[in-house]
């Protein structure tokens, strides 16, 4: 999933929109069903999520191989050799940006939603509880959607529980980004078969940990949030604990 010899513009520039267009969507839909519960269920969201994942690699695979994800570029530089620690980082760089981006306009076009979502549910942004609608950009566990669940069952979800299900998301959608890449299938199938293994993985664990697997689609939306008033809630988190959604794929994805 890698262009010979590829050009350092056209990397940068097909990895900003490509996971701009991921990032988007997903946080989007995430938006969308909190403020408005225009999803219902967890398997609608994570279905919008990996089409979002599949227009991403249309958009980039041709000039960058559509990476869109620092975990998936670190596992191709360090097991197939795809390209050097300067390109690595450029990569990485550009997936962040894209991903700042799309979560600046997804909370532009739904500030005034997300005031009166927390003026109607007794939420003051940046102290604690604020998780309900900072979850819009950064993620957080137990998945702040799901503290409702009979008997709190989720209430025993730690920091290892988080790291391990999202190092275990990323290990497995990297395990399959590197089995469909190389399967004997027509290059235009490749990204529907990653959309369909991300949609099947968030289905299983958003509800632990809101199923990240991805540093930037996490750190660039959660960068946003800690402009815009989530303070320690975004960075480093209620327990400080945003480190697990970076740490945790980046070691998934080089097991997977």
């Amino acid at each position: 999933m890698v262009k010979d010899s590829p050009d350092w513009k056209d990397i940068a520039i097909a990895e900003f929109f490509g996971t701009f267009i991921l990032v988007f969507f997903g946080t989007g839909v995430i938006a969308a069903a909190v403020l408005t519960e225009a999803q219902v269920g967890l398997w609608q969201v994570a279905v919008v999520w990996g089409i979002g994942v599949t227009l991403g690699i249309y958009v980039a695979q041709e000039h960058s191989g559509g990476h869109l994800n620092p975990a998936v570029t670190l596992a191709l530089a360090v097991w197939r050799r795809a390209h050097d620690w300067r390109t690595t980082a450029l990569y990485m760089l550009a997936q962040l940006a894209g991903a700042v981006t799309a979560g600046a306009m997804v909370f532009g076009v739904s500030s005034n939603m997300i005031a009166r979502f927390e003026a109607h549910n007794n939420i003051l942004r940046g102290l604690p509880g604020s998780e309900r609608s900072a979850m819009m950009f950064g993620e957080y566990f137990p998945n702040p959607a799901f503290t409702g669940v009979p008997g709190d069952i989720l209430a025993g979800v730690g920091i290892w529980e988080a790291f391990f299900a999202e190092a275990l998301g990323a290990g497995l959608l990297v395990f399959m980004v590197f089995a469909v890449t190389r399967a004997p299938i027509s290059d235009s199938i490749k990204p529907v078969l990653i959309g369909i293994t991300i949609a099947v993985i968030i289905s299983v664990l958003a509800p632990i940990t809101q199923a990240g697997f991805n540093p930037a689609r996490d750190f660039g939306p959660r960068r946003v949030s800690l402009a815009t008033g989530w303070g320690t809630i975004a960075i480093p988190g209620p327990r400080g604990d945003f480190w697990i959604y970076i740490l945790g794929p980046l070691v998934g994805g080089l097991v997977g």
